[in-house]
């Protein structure tokens, strides 16, 4: 195996090892982080009804227009606060951070920084 299929492999690791210790509920939902080289997306999730409360992600429209690169911290960070406002609306108070086996670090910490920011607490 090459390089990139180890890295890839050990993220999935370490992925299912942080989802053996943490689960969504309604009191408490899930904020699940995936990021590609190209986007960022996050979801606030209920795992005890398996639904998706919020989301937010450089895919939607009204983030692709004000930034060219969407795999960027600034794009992160614009993706933060609009999942934010967001959770304020359903009146989501706090979540379990879930990073998906990234490192805290770059454009999850920028997000994570972001959401907190805008009222949520974890």
């Amino acid at each position: 195996m090459g390089r990139i299929e180890d890295k890839k492999r050990n993220r999935l690791n370490r992925r299912r090892r942080i989802r053996s210790k943490i689960h969504g509920t309604a009191e408490r939902p899930r904020l699940s982080i995936f990021r590609s080289t190209r986007h960022i997306y996050a979801q606030i999730i209920n795992d005890d009804l398996g639904a998706v409360m919020a989301s937010a992600s450089t895919m939607e429209a009204q983030l692709r227009g004000s930034n060219r690169n969407c795999g960027n911290v600034d794009a992160a960070r614009e993706v933060g606060q609009l999942l934010a406002e967001r959770a304020a609306t359903k009146k989501i108070e706090a979540v379990s951070f879930d990073r998906g086996g990234f490192k805290y670090h770059g454009r999850v910490k920028a997000l994570a920084e972001a959401v907190r920011d805008g009222g949520l607490k974890f």
